[in-house]
């Protein structure tokens, strides 16, 4: 990915994120820009967050208080949502990096963009869809962390569980890659020039729309989305200079 110029916000939620992840989210945060805000939340006077404590000193983080009065709720939802808010108002940012895997940060994310706020989003594979595709960008921490061992082609499985069964809760929100195959031929199909090929830019622009979440990581493989593709036998690609395109066989 090109080195963007943004400057960034980075609000995680503390209580629903481990602190095993923050290399990664520094780091894909860092792709789009420069990182004005570290942020991370939760209730620091239970031993949940005592993992965090180790973290934050290195990478630069402000801790947020955010006392629990009831049990039961993640109390540092409320709080993260007003100081993104806040942010939002001082205009000293044009995104966010939003990384949870809570769905009730839905509505905060669709609020961002309704302002023209780029928004990134991290989680794992259990993030709601809703929570996925509200974003411009989404990143599966999980499948970074994990190397991708159980990812199958078409159907992305969920982290393992001591579970017999796992619940729905926690299903992959992973898009099957058979669904990500049949809007890249519809979306070629409808940007097609006279030669048959359609401009990649262009393709993987509106499949990163339609998919937010879409990287071939998910999917147990480390390589560009370019390449990902040329791989099938359903598409070729060409090359002219510095300009790709692509086309469905």
């Amino acid at each position: 990915m090109k080195m963007e110029n943004k400057n960034i916000a980075l609000l995680i939620d503390g209580e629903n994120i481990s602190p095993n992840y923050i290399e990664i989210i520094v780091d894909e945060a860092n792709k789009y820009g420069k990182i004005n805000y570290r942020r991370v939340y939760g209730d620091w006077t239970t031993a949940q967050l005592s993992a965090w404590k180790k973290k934050i000193n290195e990478f630069g983080i402000t801790p947020v208080q955010q006392y629990a009065y009831t049990s039961g709720k993640n109390v540092s939802d409320f709080t993260l949502i007003i100081d993104a808010m806040d942010i939002l108002y001082n205009g000293k940012v044009d995104a966010f990096a939003i990384v949870t895997s809570d769905s009730d940060f839905t509505k905060l994310v669709t609020r961002l963009r309704e302002d023209n706020i780029f928004v990134i989003g991290m989680g794992e594979s259990k993030t709601p869809i809703a929570l996925v595709n509200s974003c411009d960008a989404f990143t599966y921490l999980d499948k970074i962390l994990n190397g991708n061992d159980d990812a199958t082609e078409d159907t992305p499985k969920t982290p393992k569980t001591s579970k017999k069964k796992a619940s729905t809760k926690n299903e992959s929100s992973i898009t099957p890659l058979k669904k990500i195959k049949t809007e890249l031929k519809t979306i070629i199909d409808a940007n097609v020039e006279d030669d048959g090929y359609a401009y990649w830019s262009v393709v993987a622009q509106l499949l990163q729309k339609k998919f937010p979440g879409f990287h071939p990581r998910n999917y147990g493989q480390q390589m560009r989305p370019i390449t990902f593709f040329e791989n099938m036998k359903e598409f070729e690609i060409k090359k002219d200079k510095t300009v790709m395109y692509i086309r469905n066989k």
